[in-house]
């Protein structure tokens, strides 16, 4: 039997075929907007796939190119507002593939020393964003909610460490009511509880966190280890009070967390650095650069104010590992500062990508998705029946449609996405009017070749009878 692992002209023959998928949906500025569709009407279009002896290459691309894709959402169309979009880099893109195709092994210096060597230098460029201390690092991640668990488990370990009493407490975190949902699912992996304070619709601020700590009751503040506090909430792009909220952690000894997934690509941008105030203060960090730092997926960050607590927790031991921390493969080892041991080197395409372009070029490219809130923002208030909800944060926009139900602005969603025009999904916002939450759309610009065009012509499409 045939080996798989040979190379043949078959295999030849496939490379270039998948070059040349590749090439030409690089290539595509406007691709197609997918839909989904349910798993029966899939498996009917593309019958079994997986069987005893293989349908081929040619035939598993060809479903691929004419059927499956196309039930999938492109998330760098120019059109696509929704969640929190991406746009990566063709050079992001293109080096993807090379860090696939060197298979790399990525957790230990030993293994993957000039992958990681390249990784270093993109993360010392993302730590010098953030004004913490040169000591400072961090590792690149699978996305936010790892990073997040990293931080959470780093900041508890460190709590524990300092008190022997601590070790049978169950532990507790602060964050406010409009922090991402990874939040609160990770801190039901590490077995903690939660208190959300706050509103959804306003950011947190030092006085409602030292409120709440001093509500606390006497075993509950035994039990609190730290604040995650946001910077760009996913939901309307508000930066909490990092400034004040550093000050009570400081004041009552308690790690500060600060999930930046979303919002920390524009601490690049010098338009809006300033309202990043205090996140120098923090202890630990979140980025991810495959939201507003054009990275394909996935691709996210965890940074640490000390990197020695950080691998006090999470450095892993075993007779296989001895090897890698010996004298002979000394270097930095990423799997000691997070939750994984098997690791892709995925920071290695934000490399090239900066490599490439310069951060000058990636400046420009954010500061072009603030703009893009700017200017929907305008033509918002400039049309009878759109109407801004709160004032544009970041690159998120939050409108409403006068006179429209939710079921107004669902059927406006997939009647767009089943036309290929765009994608913009509804959210729920809070009526500071009413109390009441209600349906309203909402825009998240990442995307830098999203024109003004694409703009107003998503607009006008809620004024259709």
């Amino acid at each position: 039997m045939k080996s798989m692992h040979k190379l043949d002209i078959n295999l030849v023959e496939m490379t270039m075929d998948v070059m040349k998928y590749t090439i030409n949906r690089i290539s595509n500025t406007n691709p197609d907007l997918g839909a989904p569709k349910t798993e029966e009407k899939l498996l009917e279009l593309v019958g079994d796939t997986v069987t005893e002896n293989g349908i081929g290459g040619e035939k598993a691309l060809a479903l691929f190119k004419d059927v499956l894709v196309k039930a999938t959402v492109p998330v760098d169309h120019p059109k696509n507002f929704a969640f929190v979009p991406a746009s990566p880099t063709r050079a992001s893109i293109l080096f993807d593939l090379i860090t696939s195709a060197s298979s790399i092994h990525g957790a230990y210096w030993m293994e993957g020393a000039g992958a990681i060597f390249c990784e270093n230098r993109a993360m010392e460029w993302l730590v010098s964003l953030t004004g913490l201390p040169e000591t400072a690092f961090g590792v690149f991640t699978s996305g936010g909610t790892s990073a997040n668990l990293s931080a959470l488990v780093a900041a508890r370990q460190t709590w524990r460490d300092k008190k022997e009493e601590r070790k049978v407490l169950r532990s507790l975190l602060l964050t406010s009511k409009s922090a991402h949902s990874s939040v609160k699912s990770m801190a039901n992996v590490i077995d903690a509880d939660v208190i959300a304070i706050g509103y959804e619709d306003d950011k947190m601020t030092g006085k409602m966190v030292k409120e709440a700590v001093d509500n606390l009751s006497e075993i509950d503040r035994k039990r609190l280890f730290a604040v995650v506090a946001t910077a760009g909430t996913t939901n309307a792009g508000i930066i909490d009070d990092l400034q004040g909220i550093s000050q009570i952690c400081s004041e009552e000894d308690l790690w500060l967390h600060v999930d930046a997934a979303y919002g920390g690509g524009a601490l690049a941008a010098p338009s809006v650095k300033h309202r990043f105030a205090g996140i120098e203060n923090a202890d630990s960090i979140t980025i991810d650069p495959h939201k507003w730092l054009f990275s394909p997926y996935d691709c996210g960050a965890v940074i640490y104010r000390d990197m020695e607590l950080a691998e006090k927790a999470h450095s892993q031991k075993g007779p296989y590992l001895s090897i890698f921390k010996d004298e002979g493969a000394y270097g930095f080892n990423p799997a000691d500062y997070q939750i994984q041991l098997t690791r892709r080197v995925r920071g290695l395409p934000l490399w090239f990508s900066l490599a490439m372009h310069g951060t000058k070029r990636y400046q420009q490219a954010i500061e072009r998705g603030l703009e893009l809130a700017q200017i929907a923002e305008r033509h918002i208030d400039a049309m009878d029946f759109v109407e801004i909800v709160r004032p544009v944060s970041l690159s998120c926009v939050l409108f409403r449609r006068k006179g429209w139900s939710a079921e107004d602005y669902r059927e406006w969603t997939y009647r767009n996405h089943k036309e290929g025009f765009a994608l913009v999904t509804p959210t729920q916002w809070r009526n500071k009017e009413t109390g009441e939450h209600e349906t309203v759309a909402r825009f998240c610009f990442i995307n830098p070749d999203t024109t003004q065009d694409d703009i107003v012509s998503v607009l006008h499409s809620m004024h259709l009878d």
